[in-house]
């Protein structure tokens, strides 16, 4: 056996450059070769809220008595859900995304899927899979938005969501709890928040882009911190939301009103009270700027700033600024509306 081995790493060694040994870890198989299906020359496919989007999935010869099948991976519950299956003359649409999905089918050996009137939550990671017999084989793209993160806590204070509370929060405020992807993404582009809060996994983190000693002390380098998976009943943070482009607009109308009165101004345009979310997404996507402390839906008040100056609240960083939640009955505030296309 010994006597094996040894002839086995001497053969190894002895392996000319060009021969492929060396270029994967040992014990790493090499990923199949694909024989039906192109690989997509662009693995992520770019997009925002309310747009159309197609998956690219192109067959390069037509097998006997196939079908492909379109699946969504699902990471808050580590599933894998079907949504559609075709077999080139006829195809089933499964699950939520029904509706809105279909076959581009340009023509015979194309099996992309398109999604219309894209929503928050479709981004993420998708399969299409030829079934074969023994020859099935598949590709997985990524489906990106475009999008804004932004920590949340209700009018009582810090850390009182359990994940369900967080996730329902966000999705009230027009938004969905990011994935660790997108609060990735988010410091790397400034996001800077103490407060550690739930994503879509069910772990808890917080970015830091200025260590400091309230954050985990100065030694610690800059990143995302992580309290990794919590008890999703039990424990309690605040939320990191994600919202997209919006599908309508968001404006300002001044006054003196308490939070009754902002409402109902609103009404009186034809709007509503703008949400949090949708104030983010006013300020990400069409460059809202104002420095007008202006009530929103969940009863805080904030205000969009794009060009930081001094007389709107000093800070050097553009950003969506708040004054928390004060009293409903003060008449110190304007209001923002938002009114859909």
């Amino acid at each position: 056996m010994h006597t094996l081995l040894l002839l086995g790493c001497l053969w190894l060694l002895a392996a000319p450059p060009g021969s492929g040994i060396f270029q994967r870890p040992t014990g790493t198989p090499a990923p199949p070769r694909l024989q039906y299906l192109l690989e997509p020359l662009h693995p992520t496919v770019h997009t925002q809220r309310g747009a159309t989007a197609t998956l690219p999935c192109v067959l390069r010869a037509l097998p006997h008595n196939y079908r492909v099948k379109w699946s969504k991976l699902e990471p808050a519950n580590y599933r894998e859900s079907i949504i559609i299956i075709t077999n080139g003359l006829y195809h089933k649409n499964y699950g939520p995304l029904s509706p809105r999905v279909r076959l581009r089918h340009s023509h015979r050996y194309d099996a992309s899927l398109t999604i219309t009137d894209v929503a928050l939550e479709d981004e993420g990671r998708y399969r299409c899979q030829l079934v074969n017999g023994l020859e099935d084989e598949s590709i997985s793209l990524t489906l990106h938005l475009e999008g804004v993160v932004f920590p949340y806590q209700p009018s009582n204070g810090r850390y009182k969501f359990n994940y369900h509370e967080a996730k329902r929060a966000c999705e009230q405020q027009d938004s969905r709890l990011a994935t660790y992807q997108q609060l990735y993404k988010a410091w790397t582009e400034g996001l800077d928040w103490c407060n550690a809060g739930w994503i879509l996994d069910g772990t808890v983190h917080y970015p830091i882009i200025n260590s400091r000693e309230p954050c985990g002390g100065r030694l610690l380098l800059p990143g995302v911190r992580t309290y990794g998976a919590r008890d999703k009943q039990k424990d309690r943070f605040d939320a990191f939301c994600f919202t997209s482009a919006l599908q309508g607009k968001v404006y300002f109308i001044r006054g003196h009103l308490n939070f009754k009165e902002a409402g109902q101004a609103c009404r009186n345009h034809g709007a509503a009270i703008a949400k949090v979310g949708q104030l983010y997404s006013a300020w990400k996507f069409s460059q809202l700027d104002r420095c007008d402390g202006g009530w929103l839906e969940d009863g805080s008040v904030r205000y969009p700033i794009t060009t930081p100056r001094q007389r709107c609240g000093g800070l050097p960083e553009p950003g969506v600024r708040s004054f928390g939640f004060p009293s409903k009955e003060m008449r110190s505030y304007g209001t923002y509306c938002f009114v859909g296309k």
